[in-house]
């Protein structure tokens, strides 16, 4: 199996991605490409690359049937720059191998998360985890900005009088609030990369780490891009239906009344990109 060279990803090796005010992403290093997977999955007979197009239909079938350790051979690194309150979040992605800076060893930058005026929402009523869709009036916003702005500057004065009195740096950046940067090295295989995606891409997750989703599957897509090209059709854009939700469907296709009800239609009615308003 020869060593993968792909073009198109050598061209952003180490190339920052901003994301936000001060983020960015960066993809330090690759194992393997589209070839890689199909090499993976051809192994057991012997066969390799073939023409784009049957390697394509092969990554097709592979993706959309969940075979997937052929797309563990594929393995990203990447050195990611983001707020504490993101990291905190993709952290629970237990399938990767991190490494973070340290605010033990390190004295931790000057460097905090602010949010642009038009995300600025209230609670929402009906999901106890996210914001509404409505964001704030701008003056309101921008007053609780400078309240952030405030807050952060504060923090940051009272920990560096800390660090400069001889305090131990783990104990001195105790009180240094979420949106503070932090930077690691995340390195992840490819099937566990597009699991991460799909629920970081989700429209119920928080919008701030959907921001570096989206420069992840646009980096990924340099590496592999039939392999997230098949992810975006199969898994972003396509549609799991449980029975219940399968029968409904058919119901609705034939003009009848779907025998689901209450929130369960709902739900369905979000997935099929339908009005939420009774059929």
């Amino acid at each position: 199996m020869a060593h993968c060279v792909v073009e198109s990803a050598e061209k952003i090796l180490d190339k920052e991605f901003r994301v936000h005010n001060e983020g960015f992403v960066r993809l330090v290093d690759y194992l393997g490409g589209d070839s890689r997977i199909v090499q993976a999955a051809r192994v057991s007979y012997g066969e390799g690359t073939k023409t784009v197009r049957e390697d394509a239909g092969l990554i097709d079938y592979l993706l959309r049937n969940e075979h997937t350790s052929p797309f563990e051979q594929v393995v990203l690194t990447f050195h990611i720059k983001m707020p504490i309150f993101v990291a905190r979040q993709w952290i629970r992605h237990r399938t990767a191998r991190v490494n973070e800076i340290s605010g033990r060893y390190s004295v931790m930058k000057d460097e905090f998360w602010l949010p642009e005026p038009g995300v600025l929402a209230f609670q929402s009523k009906d999901n106890k985890q996210g914001r509404s869709s409505e964001p704030l009036e701008d003056k309101l916003a921008s007053h609780i900005i400078e309240a952030m702005q405030k807050g952060q500057k504060e923090a940051y004065s009272h920990y560096q009088s800390l660090v400069d009195s001889g305090l131990a740096r783990e104990l001195a950046r105790v009180n240094l609030p979420l949106s503070t940067y932090t930077e690691m090295y995340w390195q992840m295989d490819l099937h566990n990369l597009f699991r991460f995606l799909a629920l970081r891409l989700d429209s119920h997750a928080q919008r701030e780490i959907r921001d570096y989703a989206e420069v992840i599957l646009e980096i990924a897509g340099r590496v592999c891009p039939l392999a997230c090209e098949s992810f975006r059709r199969h898994q972003l854009e396509g549609l799991k239906l449980s029975k219940e939700e399968a029968q409904a469907f058919g119901q609705l296709l034939e003009g009848k009344e779907a025998a689901l009800g209450g929130r369960a239609m709902e739900r369905l009615k979000e997935k099929l990109g339908m009005q939420a308003s009774s059929h």
